[in-house]
């Protein structure tokens, strides 16, 4: 539910199009008032699905200022924070799963098919 675009250039490290986003990532604002601006996430509110960006204040009227929530859609992961070893797990399972589908071999139609007629028989 909290996962974020990834840049080009973390898509083509990772192999991944999004990642969730934890405290600490550096992003990048895509649309909206703050559009280009950047900076780190300061916290991510997993029941509002928001996330809070360092240094993006509105001031309010009596002159106090708040930090806006983004929603993540509209948000873009520049720079992946690691201190959590889950996250470094996650990738890793991603990498090695696409190396194996590489090299499992791939059955052909006429194997399918012979298995299905095996299972018909069995059913009889």
């Amino acid at each position: 539910m909290m996962s974020v675009n990834l840049s080009k250039e973390l898509r083509k490290k990772y192999g991944k199009r999004n990642f969730p986003v934890v405290k600490g990532d550096d992003v990048r604002i895509m649309s909206g008032e703050f559009k280009g601006k950047t900076g780190k996430v300061m916290d991510v509110n997993l029941k509002k699905l928001k996330a809070m960006i360092e240094g993006i204040h509105r001031t309010k009227k009596d002159g106090t200022k708040i930090s806006v929530k983004f929603d993540p859609s509209k948000l873009q992961i520049k720079e992946l924070n690691f201190d959590d070893k889950k996250r470094n797990e996650a990738l890793e399972r991603k990498n090695i799963g696409i190396n194996q589908n590489i090299s499992s071999p791939k059955t052909s139609k006429q194997q399918t098919s012979k298995d299905q007629s095996s299972n018909k028989n069995k059913i009889k």
